[in-house]
């Protein structure tokens, strides 16, 4: 029976070339689309699974109780670590590390380059899979000026020499390492990321403040003992944050509370509001993409019905042959099922083909490295099911209606075309057009508000600058550097800053004012650059004056200021001056209370508002700016914006070889940063895009 189906759909399907080629096209092209969507979201649900402890490690995250709500971050003080192991029953491990990957310029020889990584504590390579494939990770950081890499970083250092343990360099032309260890490459769909390893000792040396319970500066992971159950941690760590080391007296109270964030939810579930889980954020954009990916596949199988039942005619005959010579209906509906599950094959072949030849240009839009995994069995069985499901929904109804045909009509000549089957086809023709246009409102909707922010008007000027990391003597040569760049004549001005525009910055809850209520909790931002900010990130000044050289502050590698009775002349934002009361803040005093002792600050301008953090947030959060240029990491450059990009980099590279020889130029577009924010609202967008047009 198998054997006389298949025959006699290879025969229709040859007899029948130009029907069958749409319907081939339709369906390779459905199931391509489908495919690549999977794929992207295969890639999302196994995020972290190169880890084998996925199941047992958390990251400490810290609820912070504010007058506008609780405001929850994974930023954690130093001691914490050691608190929580030795008073907490169930954890097996801990592990600090520093938040952000660090650049460090590397010199081997006449080379020199840069390469991201981290500072972390040795109990890293036990709680997380990192495969050694040079060195041991019990000794791997045995030696403080020890350094740990990735095969990709070992090639970019040192070619292809087989073996690197033992080789040195200079990091940022002041401290040798050598290298302890190689671990093999960390997949794209893991939240650890780094190029290289050093030991947190290091970094914990270089800041001191870290040690100190009311500063928070690096993140810290936990591995529970198997079959430990979070929820009862988490109990547990629900009183207040500081509450486990009563008797310690450099401990304030608080009412901050930590709590445990499992791996599980670290990329697709991270979102928070009012210190509570929510369960959205990747998550979402992974039901939408499955969802569009079904939508496609329905649109492809409802094509191949309406193409069927259109030909009811041209197969009525057929049917009332077969249908005298005794052929039962089951027989018959098994026949056409098999000519759809035959094109359904069919167009599998063609949907991996184009699988093929269109994923580069995926890739390139979902910014990923997706392959199509033919080696993988699962891959073979997912694409089977999708195969049987699109031949059994696309040739079910047409099988069932032409074989209903009455053999009598038929061999008469009289009118088989059923009025139920014309009204399906109408129905599923007037669903194909509402789908399309449901996913032509959905891409204008979203297009429409990407295009609202991105517009918004931000309260400085993205345009034309770019961001440069200080290396080497780019902060103490600033001012010949700065005079340099403008005598290009391709650059208007230029600025120091310690934090990107658009990054949360630094924030504190310990600076009062005068008529503050003292019970009252709020985190205000601050910043620190030189005089130039405000002028070369184009932000305006609303009230008193801009920055000038006699406000400047030099600080101590301890973070502390060197003249402990200057008094601090700052700017605030005007969000910040609503805080200190009715009428103009020029003029009002504030007061920080650090861990240097209390700053006394006066206020000397207000500018205007400005977004950062959050780019979809409303209210912009108030900020403090210092002028403390010793204290800063990075460097503005606002280009003329009659020059070309290309002219600029150009000059500005020639001017920093001069006077920053030995270190490489690098630098970043701050509106390419700002756009980054939108990667996912703009990959949804692209994506309808393409749909919408598939669907029509």
């Amino acid at each position: 029976m198998f054997g006389n189906h298949l025959r006699s759909a290879i025969r229709y399907v040859s007899k029948n070339k130009g029907y069958s080629f749409l319907n081939f096209f339709g369906l390779a092209i459905g199931i391509a689309c489908a495919g690549l969507i999977f794929l992207w979201v295969e890639d999302e649900l196994k995020f972290d699974s190169n880890h084998l402890k996925k199941d047992r490690l958390y990251l400490v995250k810290v609820n912070v109780k504010l007058d506008a709500g609780i405001f929850t971050h994974s930023s954690t003080p130093g001691p914490l670590s050691a608190m929580m192991q030795q008073q907490l029953p169930g954890i097996a491990n801990t592990c600090r590390m520093t938040e952000e990957a660090t650049p460090k310029l590397f010199r081997i020889g006449d080379k020199a380059l840069y390469a991201s990584g981290k500072y972390a504590e040795p109990s890293v390579f036990s709680m997380f899979t990192l495969p050694f494939v040079q060195g041991n990770p019990s000794t791997a950081f045995s030696e403080l000026y020890s350094l740990v890499i990735t095969e990709k970083t070992a090639k970019k250092f040192f070619g292809t020499d087989p073996n690197v343990i033992g080789r040195t360099f200079k990091v940022d032309y002041k401290q040798d390492y050598v290298v302890t260890g190689v671990v093999k490459d960390l997949p794209e769909n893991s939240t650890l990321q780094f190029e290289w390893l050093a030991p947190l000792q290091i970094y914990v040396q270089q800041n001191p403040w870290l040690a100190k319970w009311n500063n928070f500066g690096l993140t810290t992971y936990l591995e529970l003992k198997p079959g430990v159950n979070p929820a009862a941690i988490n109990k547990t760590l629900s009183d207040p944050l500081f509450d486990f080391t009563i008797g310690k007296k450099d401990i304030s109270p608080s009412t901050d509370h930590i709590f445990l964030f499992g791996m599980e939810n670290w990329h697709l579930r991270d979102q928070f509001a009012e210190g509570i889980l929510t369960g959205g954020g990747r998550i979402q954009y992974v039901r939408l993409f499955s969802t569009i990916a079904w939508i496609i596949l329905f649109i492809a199988c409802i094509n191949f019905m309406n193409l069927a039942t259109a030909r009811s005619e041209k197969r009525s005959r057929e049917v009332g042959v077969r249908k005298v010579l005794g052929a039962a209906k089951g027989s018959l509906v098994g026949q056409f099922i098999g000519e759809a599950l035959f094109m359904a094959f069919l167009s599998m072949i063609g949907g991996l083909i184009t699988m093929s030849l269109v994923l580069p240009a995926f890739n390139l839009l979902v910014q990923k490295h997706l392959s199509l995994g033919l080696n993988q069995p699962l891959h073979w069985i997912a694409m089977l099911l999708l195969t049987l499901v699109c031949g059994l929904v696309a040739g079910s109804y047409p099988a069932v209606y032409l074989s209903s045909f009455s053999p009598v009509y038929v061999l008469k000549g009289i009118n088989v075309r059923a009025g139920g089957g014309d009204l399906l086809r109408k129905g599923l023709v007037v669903l194909q057009f509402a789908v399309s246009i449901v996913l032509i409102i959905g891409t204008i909707i979203i297009y429409q508000q990407i295009s609202h922010v991105k517009d918004r008007n931000l309260g400085f000027n993205k345009d034309h600058l770019i961001q440069i990391t200080l290396q080497g003597g780019m902060q103490k040569n600033f001012a010949a550097i700065r005079q340099e760049f403008i005598r290009t004549g391709s650059v208007q001005n230029v600025t120091l800053a310690d934090h990107q525009p658009l990054a949360d910055g630094n924030n504190t809850g310990g600076i009062s004012w005068p008529g503050k209520d003292p019970n009252s909790q709020i985190v205000i931002s601050q910043r620190v650059s030189s005089k130039e900010f405000m002028s070369t990130l184009g932000m305006h000044i609303k009230e008193g004056r801009d920055f000038e050289s006699t406000d400047n502050v030099e600080m101590n590698r301890d973070g502390g200021h060197r003249d402990s009775s200057q008094i601090f002349h700052v700017l605030i934002t005007a969000s910040m001056e609503r805080l200190l009361g009715q009428g103009s803040a020029v003029g009002k005093t504030m007061e920080y209370h650090s861990n240097f002792g209390d700053l006394q600050m006066v206020v000397v301008g207000v500018v205007e508002d400005y977004v950062y953090g959050n780019i979809y947030g409303r209210e912009a959060a108030p900020v403090i700016f210092y002028c403390i240029p010793n204290a800063t990491s990075l460097m503005y450059v606002r280009t003329s914006s009659q020059s070309s990009p290309e002219e600029a980099l150009a000059k500005m590279k020639a001017v920093l070889k001069k006077l920053n020889s030995g270190y490489p130029f690098e630098y970043a577009f701050v509106d390419d940063q700002f756009n980054a924010k939108f990667f996912s609202e703009m990959l949804i967008s692209k994506l309808s895009r393409v749909f919408a047009v598939l669907a029509i």
